[in-house]
């Protein structure tokens, strides 16, 4: 969408509102033409924006493993080859310092969270209007009204992605606290610490707390950090347009911000990793 077009807060509104498709009150199954019908299709409601695109990047991300996995070779590296050797030993590094049990699924598993999360996070490095304009007008083809044609990029500012990921790992520590501990093990876990067994409710009440902060420190701390950035760009984004002076300090506000969110971006997909890793382990520790 152009910023020409529209005031700012039309303009922001627009970049923050996900292509959503859900069951309107009114309409039926429809696609939403703003913010306010999104809402109103309730929590059943599909962002098919945030799907397709960390669908397509984690595709994506394993067509690239399989095909340089299916071509390494012992001799002589090439650059493929090389970047994924060192992505690989940088996860089991991770790992090797902060799981101290046994299990073969975690350093895979921190491998995925990664490159994932990182490529995911990656997408916010692309300029905010190019391709929500470009899909736009592609829908505009088939008669589409493309002020009310939406597409988010970055999977990672929508907390819909960042919860379900996090509920996935809150899953599995769930599962290997009970199967590591056994059922009684993790109950006694959750209620007779750290005050002992005559301190019940108020040890129920502080490791319910403690296991329940799991999936929300993941996901908020994700969202709330690349959701920022995604804002940062479009604030700057309005800047264009007006006189050639805005247009060079936002070209050089938008350079600027884009070579620090390239740190922001590998930390918390680092983040995401180790915390995931140090989650585990704790379902795996004996106490």
């Amino acid at each position: 969408m152009s910023a020409e077009t529209l005031t700012a807060q039309d303009y922001i509104q627009h970049h923050l509102t996900n292509l959503t498709l859900g069951l309107h009150p009114e309409h039926g199954l429809t696609f939403a033409n703003n913010a306010g019908e999104a809402a109103a299709m309730g929590f059943w409601a599909l962002h098919l924006d945030s799907v397709l695109w960390s669908l397509g990047l984690g595709y994506l991300a394993y067509r690239f493993m399989v095909g340089v996995a299916q071509k390494a070779t012992a001799g002589v590296p090439n650059g493929a080859q090389n970047f994924v050797e060192w992505i690989v030993d940088f996860v089991n590094e991770n790992v090797r310092g902060s799981f101290s049990a046994k299990n073969d699924l975690v350093a895979p598993l921190a491998l995925t969270v990664f490159v994932w999360v990182f490529l995911m996070n990656l997408m916010d490095l692309i300029p905010v209007d190019l391709i929500p304009y470009a899909f736009a007008q592609f829908m505009g083809l088939f008669g589409a009204d493309t002020h009310h044609v939406f597409m988010r990029i970055v999977p990672t500012t929508d907390p819909n992605i960042t919860f379900g990921m996090s509920l996935t790992v809150f899953l599995l520590v769930l599962y290997y606290s009970v199967k590591v501990k056994g059922v009684g093990g993790f109950a006694a876990e959750l209620t007779m610490q750290p005050f002992g067994k005559f301190g019940f409710p108020a040890n129920l009440v502080l490791e319910g707390i403690n296991l329940f902060s799991k999936p929300l420190s993941l996901s908020l701390r994700l969202f709330g950090n690349m959701y920022a950035g995604e804002m940062i760009f479009i604030l700057i984004a309005l800047m264009y347009g007006h006189n050639l002076l805005l247009d060079l300090s936002g070209g050089v506000l938008q350079l600027a911000w884009a070579i620090f969110h390239i740190l922001i971006i590998t930390l918390q997909a680092f983040i995401f990793m180790v915390l995931t890793i140090v989650y585990l382990d704790m379902a795996h520790a004996h106490h």
